[in-house]
């Protein structure tokens, strides 16, 4: 079983959303897949409870008890937990961390955004965790994604190759309970996820022999 967790101590840069999108993505390429809702506001959770499929399973929970729970989710035979983290909670995001085989830091396409990411690198750093940095809401055109690309890079941190646009297919898919991919398979967004999907599937499986091709 693998771990993911995402995590960003900034609200509002997309964690819930690569949560889900890279959990029903992981579900389409027969993977068994839960997601561990650590954020108060519980939008994954809230997700969960309109979607019309029950898989993947949302658990709404603590932070203190993510040992058991993935344990137990290890014992039920899950392939794999992906981690929607807390935004401000450092405690929370540094347990998160400590169970991920992977670290996903999504952060919006502007230098500032980027800036604030610092505490978040920095325990991933401590923990010596394998790690991305994920630029979400990026804008079709102007120089912010070659900026916030660079300031990334400046605080040492590696930078995921796929980038995830400002898409209304995002938003009008979680309000009906789905995801980028299932309201509109064709499109862009979903092109998008599913090559996040690839990048995360090379990260934790050296290669693609278990993942979408």
């Amino acid at each position: 079983m693998k771990v993911i967790a995402i995590l960003s101590q900034k609200g509002g840069v997309g964690k819930t959303t690569l949560s889900t999108c890279l959990a029903v993505a992981a579900e389409a390429d027969g993977k068994s897949t839960a997601i561990l809702d650590l954020d108060p506001q519980a939008t994954a959770s809230f997700w969960s409870d309109v979607r019309e499929s029950e898989t993947p399973a949302v658990s709404s929970l603590q932070a203190v008890r993510l040992g058991p729970v993935i344990a137990a989710a290890k014992r039920a035979g899950t392939d794999l937990v992906i981690i929607d983290g807390a935004a401000v909670a450092r405690d929370v995001a540094y347990q998160a961390a400590a169970h991920a085989d992977l670290v996903l830091v999504p952060t919006k396409a502007a230098v500032f955004d980027t800036m604030s990411m610092t505490h978040t690198l920095d325990l991933v750093r401590q923990l010596a965790k394998p790690s991305a940095v994920v630029l979400t809401f990026v804008s079709p055109q102007g120089t912010e994604t070659a900026d916030a690309i660079a300031a990334v890079e400046q605080l040492g941190a590696a930078v995921c190759p796929v980038t995830i646009g400002n898409r209304k297919a995002f938003f009008r898919a979680q309000g009906a309970g789905l995801t980028a991919q299932e309201f509109e398979p064709k499109g862009a967004a979903a092109a998008e996820i599913l090559n996040l999907y690839k990048y995360t599937c090379i990260r934790l499986y050296d290669g693609m022999k278990d993942s979408a091709t």
